[in-house]
C-alpha cells in the first residue's frame, strides 16, 4: 500500500487549503484512511479519518466545523478541506490508513500504513 499526500503551502490565517491522499495497492474496500498531524516539538495528534465502505467521517474537536474530510472512489483519492485555519494548525501532516476499521481510530500506533507528510503553514 502507498500514500501518496500532496497540497501543503503556506495559508493566512482564516483562508482554506486543501489536501489530497491519493491511496494505491488496497486489497480490500474495509479500510479507513485519513490525517493525523505533527507540530513542532509535539506529539503526532488525530484529525480525521473516513471509512472507505460506508464513507462515515471522525474529526477531532480541535478541527470539528472548520475541516471536511471526503473521497473520491473512482480516483482513489481522500481529501481534507482545511477552512478558517488557524496558527495551531500549523504541522506536518500525513495520510494514514488500515484495515479493518478500529474503534481506537484516534491512535497513531494503529495505523500501519503512513504517507510521506505534507507541511502546512498557517501564517501571516
Amino acid at each position: 500500500v502507498q500514500l501518496q499526500a500532496s497540497g501543503g503551502g503556506l495559508v493566512q490565517p482564516g483562508y482554506s487549503l486543501r489536501l489530497s491522499c491519493v491511496v494505491s495497492g488496497r486489497t480490500s474496500n474495509d479500510f479507513t484512511v485519513g490525517w493525523f498531524r505533527q507540530a513542532p516539538e509535539k506529539e503526532r495528534e488525530f484529525v480525521s479519518v473516513i471509512k472507505w465502505s460506508g464513507g462515515t467521517r471522525y474529526y477531532a474537536d480541535s478541527v470539528k466545523g472548520r475541516f471536511t474530510i471526503s473521497k473520491d472512489s473512482a480516483k482513489s483519492t481522500v481529501y481534507l478541506q482545511m477552512n478558517s485555519v488557524k496558527p495551531e494548525d500549523t504541522a506536518v501532516y500525513y495520510c494514514v490508513a488500515r484495515w479493518p476499521h478500529t474503534v481506537r481510530y484516534y491512535r497513531a500506533n494503529e495505523y500501519p500504513y503512513w504517507g510521506q507528510g505534507t507541511l502546512v503553514t498557517v501564517s501571516s
